[in-house]
């Protein structure tokens, strides 16, 4: 009398179970965190548990270029991947990321959408793989690509559909990411300009007043008003005017440092927090942002050039006021002391006795 198919229904029963209860174990990831990261890595994690493969990496296509870039990898070269661009349509992620299907290929040195360039370049050997594209609402964000060395057994179709099931997963878990973070932005963002709106200043400023104060730390705050703006509304119209505002925004965005944060204070009134920065660096970095406007080219619908300048006030924590609503008005005078001069200028406030 013979086990064998009984040994067959055995393992099967064995794969079902651990099947289902990784799938519990993505489900808990699903919901326990928002951080993409983490979330993704629990959900790969399963993947390695069920499938064992040598390599395997989970790759997000970037939105503006649509080339693939390595957000997790396990393997032997994990470290020399980090960060690594796939461009767009190269290799075989680089294909199912482009064309929205799976692909198995048992023999990699068969299939000339390999871009064997890449173990050329780690010194790795790859014989097989699977690769499945993660999408949200049929638009790729992703694939995962499984790899297996010479050593290993082949992937085979129940694999790709296993896989497929855990990228729907993955891609529930980047869609609910991005979109809490639209909605965290949306509350504390501009939506014509990007920058911070003045409700997230105000609580921005004030941590700022309290980490310095906590350190015994400098940091400065650049008020400035973009001049004669309300004639380029009359003349352009307000559509043009709110399009150069958005401009604007970028331009900031631009020529700030990562640590520095600006907001929108209202109207066509910006403000920019630099933390570590004393008088001196702040004058300087207000004069580079108005030299930046100088050299941007601003057009009307009809290509007329718009010349855009602004008067910019600098004030210091804690050398011109110790608190909040001190820093604000001290930014704000020097400000305006810059339009008195005749604007386009930046002016750091004196303290007059």
């Amino acid at each position: 009398m013979t086990t064998e198919p009984t040994d067959s229904l055995t393992k099967l029963l064995e794969r079902r179970n651990n099947e289902l209860a990784s799938m519990i174990e993505i489900g808990k990831a699903l919901t326990s965190s928002l951080d993409i990261h983490a979330i993704l890595e629990a959900i790969m994690k399963q993947v390695e548990r069920l499938i064992k493969p040598n390599s395997w990496s989970l790759l997000l296509v970037e939105s503006e270029s649509g080339d693939l870039i390595f957000e997790i990898a396990v393997s032997t070269v994990s470290e020399q991947l980090k960060g690594v661009r796939l461009e767009r349509g190269k290799g075989i992620a680089g294909w199912v990321a482009q064309h929205g299907q799976s692909l198995l290929i048992p023999d990699v040195s068969k299939d000339d959408r390999f871009a064997r360039h890449f173990d050329q370049q780690l010194l790795f050997t790859t014989r097989s793989i699977v690769c499945v594209p993660m999408k949200i609402k049929d638009q790729v964000v992703g694939v995962i690509e499984l790899i297996n060395s010479y050593e290993e057994l082949d992937f085979d179709e129940s694999d790709i559909l296993l896989i497929s099931a855990i990228a729907d997963f993955a891609a529930i878990a980047l869609e609910n990411a991005r979109n809490y973070k639209r909605i965290n932005e949306l509350v504390i963002t501009d939506d014509l300009t990007g920058l911070y709106n003045s409700r997230q200043f105000g609580q921005l400023i004030e941590n700022e007043v309290k980490r310095s104060g906590r350190y015994g730390e400098q940091f400065s705050l650049v008020f400035l008003d973009l001049d004669h703006f309300k004639g380029i509304n009359d003349t352009y119209g307000h559509l043009v005017g709110s399009r150069v505002l958005g401009e604007f925004g970028k331009l900031v965005g631009k020529h700030i440092r990562a640590s520095d944060m600006a907001a929108r204070y209202g109207g066509d009134e910006f403000a920019i927090i630099l933390p570590h920065t004393g008088k001196e660096q702040g004058v300087k970095m207000a004069d580079k942002l108005l030299d930046a406007m100088r050299e941007t080219h601003f057009v009307s619908d009809d290509n007329a050039s718009i010349a855009l300048t602004a008067s910019f006030g600098v004030a210091t924590y804690p050398d011109d006021a110790d608190n909040r609503a001190g820093l604000i008005k001290a930014a704000d005078s020097a400000m305006y002391e810059a339009k008195a001069g005749g604007r386009a200028g930046v002016r750091g406030f004196v303290f007059v006795t």
